[in-house]
């Protein structure tokens, strides 16, 4: 019987993420039959890379929903809530990147390493979980499951790519600047970013002082772990590196745990790749996890604050474009299609 092929449609083709995804799609030879790339009225004219050619950008528009399959969408959250039911209605499956639609109670929020098993006939919406929530929650999924994680501190140094390709350019233009003695005028981020870091750029919330995207990390974390009584604190600021984030994890178990016991967690699960190597002091770095699928983790260490036992610290770096945001949105897809629910 011959294989089964899909009308695919990438929503923010020419966004750094859709770009990941137009490139995943031939490198991990998955079994399109068409593609097309949309993305705003702005984009009209231009081409994108799609293996050995280029494919033009067509203007979204409700109508783009007609004959399509899948729809991986990584074009902003008003965009999705906008055009996603068009999609859906139409029949296609839609996994989307953005933060539309992640806390809806019938939409699954999915790691395929974590809960694919959220996944069934009826999907036809799945949210991709927040990058700063997938770079944590990939490696702690297999600890929590040997012995269950009760409170999880995190901070994270998030690179110009978590706010896409303007924000890569200017983190580039400011340094060349800087390195010149030029002036130069910030317009994507509030703060100078070249040799400087600062609060990630989302609102505060007045009644708790956290700032969206460390909502965000504490409120995915109980969805995907489908535990409310996890508790959470994340710290999240934005660094001057251009590809991948990093995040400083402590976490305490329900029971005691060593740093022997989470290596050979860690050594078999999916997913991610141990970096753990103190003679030579080298651990994860987001320049080695740049193009990475796999999430770096190592700094394996009791935590020495908690006599009990119970707490580990880690640090773990992982590729924002990737495995972030466009390689979790394609291995949905791979999951549906294996599973035989598209």
């Amino acid at each position: 019987m011959p294989k089964k092929t899909y009308r695919v449609a990438v929503v923010g083709a020419t966004g750094a993420v859709g770009v990941e995804m137009l490139r995943l799609l031939v490198d991990r030879r998955f079994p399109y039959l068409e593609v097309h790339a949309f993305a705003s009225e702005r984009s009209m004219g231009k081409s994108v890379p799609f293996g050995t050619r280029n494919l033009q950008v067509a203007q979204l528009t409700p109508s783009a929903a007609q004959n399509i399959d899948i729809a991986l969408f990584s074009a902003g959250a008003s965009i999705s809530r906008e055009f996603a039911p068009f999609f859906v209605k139409a029949g296609a499956l839609v996994i989307d990147n953005s933060s539309a639609f992640r806390m809806e109670l019938d939409v699954p929020l999915v790691i395929p390493e974590v809960n694919s098993d959220a996944l069934n006939h009826s999907v036809r919406l799945v949210a991709v979980p927040n990058c700063s929530t997938i770079i944590a929650v990939t490696p702690l999924w297999p600890i929590h499951q040997k012995n269950p994680i009760r409170r999880l501190i995190a901070a994270t140094y998030q690179a110009a790519s978590g706010a896409g390709a303007a924000a890569m350019s200017e983190l580039v233009e400011s340094t060349r600047a800087e390195l010149n003695g030029k002036s130069y005028k910030n317009t994507v981020f509030p703060h100078p970013y070249a040799f400087n870091l600062f609060s990630h750029n989302s609102k505060v919330d007045p009644a708790t002082g956290y700032n969206g995207e460390e909502l965000k990390m504490a409120d995915e974390t109980r969805k995907i772990f489908n535990d409310r009584a996890i508790r959470i604190s994340a710290t999240c600021v934005r660094v001057p590196v251009l590809r991948a984030h990093s995040e400083a994890l402590h976490f305490e178990c329900e029971r005691p745990i060593s740093p022997q016991e989470v290596s050979q967690i860690l050594k078999t699960a999916r997913g991610v790749r141990l970096v753990d190597d103190p003679h030579k002091n080298h651990y994860p770095m987001p320049k080695e996890a740049s193009g990475q699928n796999d999430i770096l983790v190592g700094r394996i260490r009791q935590d020495v604050s908690d006599p009990s036992g119970r707490s580990i610290a880690l640090f773990v770096s992982g590729d924002q474009l990737l495995k972030g945001a466009a390689l979790n949105a394609v291995q949905i897809a791979e999951v549906m299609i294996e599973k035989g629910y598209v």
